[in-house]
Formats: C-alpha cells, sequence, structure tokens
C-alpha cells in the first residue's frame, strides 16, 4: 500500500448568509469531518483553503455527532480551520487532489471563483482526483478544462438534489439549483432518496449527494490515492 506523498486539499465557503434571508450558513461541519477522518486513518494528510482565507463561517455544528465533536474538540483542527489559506494563493501543483465540502454558503462563492476553476482544473489535468459532497458541486458547474469543455461534461456526478433543496426550503433562495444546472452543463445527475446516501464515481471525479453521503466520498477518495 503507497499512501501519497502529497497532501489532498479541503476547500470551504467563505460565504455566510442564504441569499437575503437573515440566515447564517457557511461550510457543512460534517461534511469536513467525516471526510477528514477516513483520510486521517489512512494516513493522507490534509491542507485546508477557503475562498477568503482565514476563518470561514460554519454550519451544521452538530456536536452530538461524535466525529464532528471530537474535531471541534481537537484543537490542531480548530486552529486549521481558523488559519485556512487563501485558495487563490494555493499551489496546484502541491496536491494529489482537491475536495470541496458542502454547506449552503457553497452556492454563491465556489461557482464564482476564478481561483476554483483554476486551481480544480489543473489538478484534474496532472491527473489528479477531483471529490465534492452535497452543495460541494456547486463548485464544478463553472470549471472549463484547457479544451474549453466543463469538467462534469459527459460525467456521471451526484449532487445535493432539487427534491432536497425544495425539502429545505431554499429552492427559491439559492441561486440556481444545483442539480438541474450540473445537468445543464452536460453532467449525468444520479439521484437517490431524499437524505440517503449516494455516491457516484467516474474515473477520477467523485460526488456524494448530500451530509449522509460524507463518510463514503471520503472512502472512494481514498481508495483513489492509495495504491
Amino acid at each position: 500500500m503507497t499512501i501519497p506523498t502529497k497532501p489532498v486539499l479541503f476547500v470551504l465557503t467563505s460565504h455566510g448568509e442564504k441569499g437575503d434571508t437573515g440566515q447564517k450558513t457557511g461550510f457543512y461541519l460534517g461534511e469536513v469531518t467525516h471526510p477528514l477522518a477516513v483520510l486521517d486513518a489512512a494516513g493522507i494528510k490534509v491542507d485546508f483553503a477557503s475562498i477568503l482565507g482565514g476563518e470561514p463561517p460554519v454550519d451544521g455544528l452538530e456536536l452530538d455527532d461524535t466525529t464532528n465533536a471530537r474535531y471541534w474538540n481537537d484543537l490542531a483542527f480548530r486552529d486549521a480551520i481558523r488559519t485556512t489559506a487563501k485558495l487563490s494563493d494555493t499551489d496546484p501543483s502541491h496536491y494529489a487532489a482537491i475536495f470541496f465540502a458542502g454547506g449552503h454558503g457553497a452556492m454563491w462563492d465556489l461557482p464564482t471563483s476564478p481561483a476554483v476553476d483554476s486551481t480544480t482544473r489543473a489538478i484534474f489535468e496532472a491527473g489528479g482526483v477531483v471529490a465534492a459532497v452535497c452543495h460541494g458541486p456547486a463548485a464544478l458547474v463553472n470549471v472549463k478544462l484547457s479544451d474549453g469543455n466543463y469538467l462534469v461534461a459527459g460525467r456521471n456526478v451526484s449532487a445535493f438534489t432539487d427534491s432536497e433543496e425544495r425539502a429545505v426550503g431554499l429552492d427559491k433562495t439559492v441561486p440556481f439549483l444545483l442539480a438541474k444546472t450540473l445537468t445543464e452543463r452536460g453532467a449525468i445527475h444520479h439521484p437517490a432518496a431524499d437524505w440517503t446516501s449516494k455516491v457516484v464515481v467516474d474515473g477520477r471525479l467523485v460526488t456524494g449527494q448530500n451530509p449522509q453521503s460524507a463518510t463514503a466520498v471520503g472512502e472512494k477518495l481514498r481508495d483513489l490515492l492509495v495504491r
């Protein structure tokens, strides 16, 4: 078994509000801690970045979740989250993979970030893995490869479904419907029943539907990295 020498770059949203609702959001904690736990157990190093750098806003602070509680009470993890690199300052060549956590904030700043586009393209075209869960695939809706095609075009994906967005009452608040937009970009979207785990692997692209899919996304990412 060979552990990659390069780390995985976890990218978090810096956006903290759900549209003009006044409701706070950010990255969803369990969508970071659960994949992280899988990679930590495998000895795979992780670095953290966010769109603006520094400490991003957090959502889903559910500390009755033992994995969340373990990391949230870990000083090294909290320090890493407080001091994330600004994504545009990172060097894609340093990473074996890039992973986008969800949380509703991801719908606002990940799709519009030039750094998301350039970093994702560079890692993917260098043979690295691209992974995302829940609203994290919002990062992929505008990423284009060097040939001008969308990264997701013709590829099988999973993401937070339009049905789930309606179920949480935010389908009129988010700037776009994620599954619908991925499909419009040429992706082949595979929905599962609301709130059930669903992960799709298409080559070096790993995507998961919702928080329930976070651990499995971490496992599939690990399996692509460990040889």
